[in-house]
């Protein structure tokens, strides 16, 4: 037997045969000097290959389109990027210049691209490559007359192996014999993560090693709670994990009934618990959950996904896309958080010593007021089709923020002169990220809506860690005493000015944090979707009274490690149901 482990990215159990699945790479990628006579007619052949595969993507969608809408707004996705006029448009110049044939300059860009995702650092971008890549491969499988085996065609229960898969195979695959997904790249939130979650297909994404480690009608057992693979297991090992695949479908029965319940505690608190996403087609999802709204809506992809700016209209349309599924449920947009790890090559500076220190979030915004006032603009006139929240990202002082809502009255100034409709009295809020955003919270509450706590980099600065370092990791805890002070003045200085305190870093969505971040009288959790129900469970079955207590040993703590061990035998004591799916 052997056992693999990757992240776990769709829940369930599943076990059966493996059929592997293999892509075109184009090793063999034709690269030849054209004619200046032959340049027409190349043009005209890479206008035809966008054509068509434009038009087996159509296809794909309006089969989608019978199912969910997230579905369909994926493949649409892909369409938009297949359109780019920025990057059709890089791809004709550069064939034009260098008279190179047009399936090297698609690869060489299109690469590129998705090399500068890579090379980003963040996870996020990361998980977009994927996207890219169909998007390239699409347009070379036309340039290359190559046809592809199709997985509609599987006949027979089996759990899909592949290196990657692409929104649209996912869509097309027989989904009634494809019982489990276990795919080299991709992460949580990647499309393949969405799409298996919205098809409850079990899935285990990250598995660098599975194309290499898995033949053919190999046995496999797969559990996409945990990330765990195993290969040809034994008899007991199959029982144990169809043990916990029980387990499973008895926590998530009794996780549903809680879904249209407020999260209330047992003595009457009551918070809103609501969801993180990273793309557009997430928001269909997170209803599915309980979520009373979207408290963190990352921007970043739209500029990321075309490899520099983002235009009005395309911002435009993919928040509109977003309200319109919430409906009147509230949504927050955080704008852009360029820099630091996640740089545009087109703003690449290299001089940068310390990027996480330097020019990034709101500090590249407000040095870029042009640029700005076109995500503000999109997100005014986006705010006619729902109930739309802007939060600034990284704020450090007062001035930083009355920089961003002067550019904010300039945008509303100029969509009112071009008669473009947006709600009156939008909400703007900051996130709280920085020591120097903790000690001045009392003003900077003066002159926002609400707060929003982002853990991830309040503990990289309030520790002076880089939270990518690996060998740092251990240094990383929320429960030490900086760390948790911090959140709690931020929370005492909102109540303080009369709003509200929200978090949407990490360990909003831990389980083991919930009881601690009650006491401390946090008034809104945003999460991964996912983690939603664990975290409405266990508020529903804790008092706040209980919930201060525990907060004010860990105020008087002294340690991180005495902290964690602490709420870790606390929340043990109290929840006795299947810990390995909480903690």
């Amino acid at each position: 037997m052997n056992k693999l482990t990757g992240i776990p990215a769709s829940p369930g159990f599943a076990a059966g045969k493996a059929y592997i699945y293999t892509d075109n790479d184009f090793p063999e990628m034709p690269h030849y000097t054209l004619g200046k006579n032959q340049l027409e007619a190349e043009m005209k052949r890479l206008e035809d290959a966008y054509e068509a595969a434009e038009a087996e993507l159509q296809i794909i969608y309006e089969k989608a389109l019978q199912e969910t809408g997230e579905q369909a707004d994926i493949i649409s996705a892909h369409i938009m990027m297949l359109q780019d006029p920025e990057i059709r448009e890089q791809v004709r110049a550069q064939i034009e210049n260098s008279l190179e044939n047009a399936e090297w300059v698609i690869r060489e860009i299109y690469g590129s691209l998705a090399q500068t995702m890579i090379d980003s650092g963040d996870p996020l971008f990361r998980e977009r490559v994927t996207d890219i890549n169909d998007v390239s491969k699409r347009l070379l499988n036309q340039l290359l007359h190559i046809h592809k085996n199709s997985l509609s065609e599987i006949d027979r229960d089996v759990i899909l192996v592949a290196a990657d898969l692409s929104p649209a195979e996912i869509l097309t695959m027989n989904r009634n014999r494809v019982k489990g997904l276990v795919i080299g790249q991709g992460g949580r939130t990647s499309h393949i993560a969405i799409l298996a979650r919205a098809f409850n297909i079990p899935a285990v994404l990250g598995v660098t090693a599975a194309v290499a480690e898995i033949s053919n009608d190999d046995e496999l057992a797969e559990d996409g709670s945990s990330g765990i693979v195993l290969v040809n297991p034994d008899q007991n090992e199959l029982e144990k994990y169809n043990s916990i695949n029980i387990q499973n479908i008895k926590f998530k029965a009794e996780l549903d009934k809680l879904k249209g319940l407020p999260a209330e505690t047992k003595d009457g608190r009551r918070v809103e618990l609501k969801a993180n996403i990273e793309v557009p087609e997430e928001a269909g999802t997170v209803a599915g959950y309980g979520a009373s709204g979207i408290g963190l809506y990352r921007s970043e992809f739209l500029f990321m996904s075309s490899g520099g700016n983002a235009g009005e209209e395309q911002q435009l349309e993919a928040y509109s896309r977003v309200l319109k599924v919430m409906g009147d449920l509230p949504v927050t947009i955080r704008t852009v958080d360029i820099g630091g790890d996640k740089i545009l090559p087109e703003f690449e500076n290299s001089n940068e010593k310390n990027p996480l220190l330097g020019w990034r979030a709101i500090r590249f915004s407000l040095s870029k007021p042009q640029m700005f006032k076109i995500q503000l603009r999109a997100l005014l006139r986006a705010s006619v089709n729902g109930n739309v929240k802007i939060m600034f990202p990284l704020i450090s002082g007062i001035e930083e923020l009355e920089q961003a809502l002067d550019l904010l009255e300039e945008a509303k100034s100029e969509c009112k002169m071009k008669g473009q409709g947006f709600a009156e009295n939008i909400n703007t809020g900051i996130m709280i990220e920085v020591p120097s955003a903790v000690m001045t919270a009392d003003i900077l509450a003066e002159k926002s809506d609400f707060f929003s706590i982002g853990t991830n980099d309040l503990i990289q600065y309030t520790l002076a860690l880089d939270r990518g370092n690996e060998k740092l990791d251990y240094l990383a805890r929320p429960l030490h005493p900086a760390v948790i002070r911090s959140i709690k003045m931020t929370i005492d200085a909102a109540h303080g000015k009369g709003i509200k305190a929200a978090m949407c870093g990490e360990i909003a969505g831990d389980p083991a944090m919930t009881a601690v971040l009650l006491g401390l009288d946090l008034d809104e959790f945003s999460m991964n979707a996912p983690s939603i129900p664990k975290v409405k469970k266990i508020i529903r079955d804790l008092s706040v009274t209980e919930c201060k207590a525990l907060a004010d040993e860990i105020l008087s703590g002294k340690g991180a490690e005495a902290n964690t061990a602490l709420v870790d035998k606390w929340v043990k004591d109290r929840f006795k149901f299947i810990p390995e799916l909480i903690l």
